[in-house]
């Protein structure tokens, strides 16, 4: 004989279960959305350039750090010499256009930081930075002066306005003070497309620790519970 399947009853849960398992279903619709809101930023990135620009006496380079075709620092090296005291007065500078910016300190002039590889560039830093090394003969004493004497491998922080909004990034050079010459070096370049994100110096990728980790159950309760809790508020 055949037997009659029958359909089982529908088991009755305790309210409380039903509390909690709708709980994790919202946590994980939420989860979702959240996660889809993270890939966006994860699509952005560091845009690195390498480049080899030599800036010597007189010479000056337009550095367009996002490549749309506007200039944003101007790297020169100027040298003026005095007929009244036979002497001379050189310097090499980084001149950010309107609404950009160099790290460094003020002092007697706007000096320019010479940062080493990882050290940070973003919100907390100042800008104020124009001069990276001067050197004047007879009427200066104490030799050259400036972060940017005889470096190899130094960065300048770059703050960048693009569209409106700030970024930050990089230019890394090698400057040679011998005399009346300075020379410099650019050796490469790179920006944070996230704004206001901070970057290192020498950073030409994102950070691999920044990627979505993935979420468990305990966490989405934890989530719902939150989320429970907030509304009974």
């Amino acid at each position: 004989m055949k037997q009659t399947l029958r359909p089982r009853k529908p088991a009755n849960l305790p309210e409380s279960v039903h509390q909690q398992l709708n709980m994790y279903a919202r946590a994980a619709s939420a989860a979702g959305v959240g996660i889809l809101a993270l890939a966006t930023p994860a699509e952005a990135r560091i845009v690195y350039t390498p480049a080899h620009h030599v800036i010597a006496e007189g010479g000056h380079y337009g550095l367009d750090v996002n490549h749309d075709g506007i200039t944003d620092f101007t790297l020169q090296a100027q040298i003026t010499h005095t007929t009244s005291y036979s002497g001379f007065y050189a310097n090499l500078s980084a001149i950010p256009t309107a609404g950009n910016g160099v790290e460094g300190w003020t002092g007697y002039a706007p000096w320019a930081s010479a940062l080493k590889a990882g050290g940070r560039i973003g919100p907390q830093q100042y800008f104020p930075g124009k001069v990276m090394a001067v050197y004047c003969s007879p009427f200066c004493s104490g030799g050259p002066s400036g972060s940017w004497v005889n470096v190899n491998k130094r960065y300048l922080g770059l703050k960048i306005k693009i569209s409106g909004k700030i970024h930050y990034g990089w230019a890394r050079l090698n400057v040679t003070v011998k005399g009346s010459s300075i020379v410099a070096s650019l050796t490469g370049y790179a920006y944070e497309t996230i704004p206001g994100k901070p970057i290192k110096a020498g950073q030409t990728k994102e950070d691999e620790n920044a990627a979505i980790q993935p979420v468990s159950l305990g966490q989405l309760a934890k989530g719902a519970f939150a989320l429970s809790a907030s509304r009974k508020q």
